[in-house]
């Protein structure tokens, strides 16, 4: 079974390869688990797992031509992760459309291709990883999976465009595909991006490293976040789970948990002391503020979770998850 992943070298990227490298065999329901041969990370850079199994190409996911050569005759299934995050979305809007939606829309094609060129009985399984940026604006107080998504940013929406291609090629027999609207992932590693929710992690991150950091938002802010041990556990279920199981309806809310930056500050107090708390500086930048305000916080994921797919139990789970995970970046470690 061949693999393929694009966006591989990102963090969501790697996590999910090094997820993949560590099963004894992906089970794409109702077929039976098969070892994973080989997988292709595609992006604009390598990646740092190294292992025999794993293939970086790099290129350009808006060249219809480099995504149709990824693909081999054993090729199984496809995690799309390639894309330009929410504030690069925003502040270049050519750039977002180019990968975010042209991207997106040619490994359709390629995948649809795949399957005419075979003549195969099964479509291609794709699994879509979209976000709760496609929410925003006047919103109820809980968003379910039958709240009409209206995204307020380039991010959101060019998401959103994504997810109803992956339900109209479903729907045509050209691909299986799933769609998964991912939390806030925090708390990631290394440097800081364009994401414009990047503060939930930097808040945590940076300080538990020595460094100061910002907030830019109230500390009462509240965001619907998930672990990335607990996004790349549903990612890859969402994956396997049999198409009957989805039925008709291609988009979920994957599940999370409801945390203010206040609360993800009193964890790290509880975690590591006050002399963590004393490098975060509160200092309102009113463009991220515009951008958070529009974002929906408290979900309803019954359906997510009839599927099996399950969240972090507190913010003081994913926080041990970083120190666990991350030995290397801590300079502060107990109160």
């Amino acid at each position: 079974m061949h693999i393929m992943v694009t966006g591989g070298s990102g963090f969501l990227g790697q996590q999910c390869i090094a997820h993949l490298l560590k099963m004894s065999g992906l089970a794409l329901e109702p077929a039976p688990a098969q070892p994973i041969e080989a997988i292709t990370a595609f992006d604009v850079m390598p990646g740092a797992i190294l292992d025999p199994r794993v293939r970086y190409c790099c290129g350009d996911i808006a060249d219809p031509h480099q995504v149709s050569a990824l693909f081999r005759d054993n090729t199984a299934a496809v995690i799309h992760l390639a894309a330009v995050v929410s504030g690069t979305a925003e502040a270049d809007f050519d750039l977002g459309l180019r990968v975010n939606l042209d991207g997106t829309r040619n490994l359709l094609q390629a995948c649809r291709a795949r399957r005419q060129l075979q003549g195969s009985a099964s479509p291609m399984r794709l699994l879509f990883a979209s976000s709760i940026a496609v929410f925003g604006g006047s919103l109820p107080e809980v968003v379910t999976d039958h709240t009409t998504p209206t995204p307020q940013g380039s991010y959101g929406i060019q998401k959103y465009i994504g997810e109803q291609l992956v339900q109209d090629y479903t729907r045509k027999g050209f691909v299986d595909g799933r769609s998964v609207r991912i939390p806030t992932v925090v708390v990631r590693p290394g440097k800081p991006n364009g994401a414009a929710s990047g503060f939930a992690s930097n808040i945590i991150r940076e300080p538990l490293a020595g460094r100061a950091a910002v907030l830019p938002v109230d500390p009462d802010t509240a965001m619907w976040v998930a672990s990335p041990r607990a996004v790349v556990r549903m990612l890859i279920r969402a994956l396997e789970i049999d198409a009957q199981q989805w039925g008709w309806h291609r988009a979920i809310n994957l599940p999370g948990l409801t945390v203010t930056m206040r609360e993800e500050l009193a964890a790290m107090r509880e975690a590591v002391g006050e002399r963590a708390l004393a490098l975060v500086e509160e200092r309102t930048d009113p463009a991220v503020v515009r951008l958070v305000r529009t974002w929906a916080a408290r979900f309803d994921t019954a359906r997510a979770c009839a599927m099996g797919l399950e969240a972090d139990r507190d913010f003081a789970e994913i926080l041990r998850a970083y120190m666990e995970d991350h030995p290397e970046a801590l300079a502060l470690q107990g109160p």
